[in-house]
């Protein structure tokens, strides 16, 4: 006699309603981080705060919770369902032996609520939590500290102009864990004391880290590494950190300032003083002045994760080492004895040489996270660069502005790197799309000029 496959165990995620196209790559980047995987045929609905997740250990469900600065909570779902009697029918399906262990009578417990786009009186909250009575409860309410919660959650639609008498959905489960959100507060750049025009926001920086799959005693190496805020993130995971720029003041910690009122950096303005901040130090390897179009690593595979934001020439111009033959007015001073020529460095340029470079200093397995400029009214998918060696995991969009957006690329090294793969980029045509982010800055200010002539058009009316 064949035996019953086992009940498949379910879990229901809560997730925080920002940076929506970022959530389910990290969910699933963390998931196989974890050794699970995502599977297609999980209850999704892309942009809803609620996603069923069949996740096979309560473990790995704690362990995708120690990570994720996407998703609020996580549940064991006990029942779901559209209306209150399917909730209700569900949760007596449930299985009696699996709900037992956490409704013993030496136990004790609370009931939550939780209403997405609408608020409930507290009477009706307690009328919600009353029609439950049919569960076998047994042990003693404790609202302070209690040993198990559960909580009810309601879910009244996406548009906050149109919300239902009653929920469109509703689920009912035991909680797990919560996430990391909390880390966007405590590493947030406005306490941080090193910082540039383009360090980059917290909880970014944290979703980065987890679509490189970050983890304890990786080598994690940021090309424009500016004033270390992506290193931050990956410290914070356990990896150790490192990073080149070309600019000698940035790295050092020297010249004018970026905060408000301040007029130039002081002593504790560097990358290392930034890790000691947040305890992290001991995971700072250096951070050296190099141009990322050159080299300066021995050959092989040497880091576990990329993890960068280039220059996109809006706050900052993309730059590299030119020659003393190059025009004067390039030559820049950076310290009383330190002098530099730099010249043009094309946005495709870099993002191939980034490539390139990947391919070549990532283990196998490794990943590549890096943001890519977009003039929207241009994009394709064709415009995104690509490598024989790297495939492409997650493509996610943040506006910039109604006609620019930046989008979050994530590649993962699927093949060795051989000489040939190099300059593989230039065959068939393939290079030529990419030349469009050249001229990216242009259009980005030319769309600018054009929406402040609009307003002020509009203004005088």
């Amino acid at each position: 006699m064949a035996l019953a496959a086992p009940a498949v165990r379910r879990y229901l995620l809560l997730l925080a309603q920002e940076h929506l196209e970022f959530r389910l790559p990290e969910i699933t980047s963390l998931l196989s981080l974890c050794g699970g995987q995502f599977s297609g045929e999980q209850e999704i609905r892309v942009n809803s705060p609620f996603w069923i997740l069949n996740i096979p250990s309560e473990e790995m469900a704690r362990g995708l919770m120690k990570r994720t600065v996407c998703a609020k909570s996580i549940f064991e779902l006990w029942g779901h369902g559209r209306s209150a009697g399917e909730l209700y029918a569900s949760l007596k399906n449930y299985p009696t032996d699996k709900m037992l262990p956490y409704l013993q009578s030496d136990s004790t417990y609370k009931v939550h609520i939780h209403t997405f786009n609408k608020t409930l009186t507290q009477a009706q909250k307690i009328k919600k939590i009353d029609a439950l009575e049919f569960l076998p409860f047994k042990g003693k309410v404790n609202l302070k500290n209690p040993e198990h919660i559960f909580w009810i959650l309601e879910d009244y639609g996406m548009d906050p102009n149109d919300v239902p008498e009653e929920p469109i959905h509703l689920y009912f489960g035991r909680w797990i864990a919560d996430g990391q959100r909390e880390l966007i507060e405590s590493y947030s750049v406005k306490k941080r004391h090193f910082i540039g025009n383009t360090s980059m926001d917290a909880c970014l920086s944290f979703i980065m880290a987890n679509h490189g799959r970050v983890k304890p005693n990786d080598i994690v190496y940021d090309p424009f590494v500016g004033t270390g805020g992506l290193l931050i993130s990956s410290a914070h995971f356990g990896a150790y950190v490192c990073g080149t720029d070309i600019d000698y003041n940035t790295i050092h910690g020297l010249g004018k300032a970026s905060r408000k009122n301040q007029k130039w950096r002081g002593p504790d303005e560097n990358i290392r003083a930034n890790l000691r901040q947040y305890g992290l130090e001991k995971y700072y390897l250096d951070a050296l002045v190099a141009d990322s179009s050159r080299p300066i690593w021995r050959k092989g595979m040497l880091f576990d994760a990329i993890i960068t934001d280039p220059p996109y020439g809006i706050r900052e111009a993309p730059r590299r080492m030119g020659s003393q033959k190059e025009t004067v007015k390039s030559v820049e001073r950076s310290t009383e004895n330190h002098f530099f020529v730099s010249s043009s460095y094309h946005l495709s340029d870099i993002f191939f040489d980034l490539l390139k470079f990947g391919a070549e200093y990532l283990v196998m397995g490794g990943r590549l996270v890096y943001w890519l400029p977009i003039y929207r009214p241009e994009y394709t998918e064709e415009s995104i660069p690509r490598h024989p060696c790297l495939k492409l995991i997650s493509n996610c969009e943040q506006l910039l502005s109604s006609h620019t957006s930046r989008r979050l690329i994530t590649m993962e090294k699927v093949k060795e790197f051989k000489d040939q793969d190099g300059n593989s980029y230039l065959l068939d045509g393939q290079y030529m799309p990419y030349r469009g982010h050249n001229s990216f800055r242009e259009k980005y200010f030319s769309g600018v000029t054009k929406r402040i002539a609009k307003e002020e058009k509009d203004n005088q009316k």
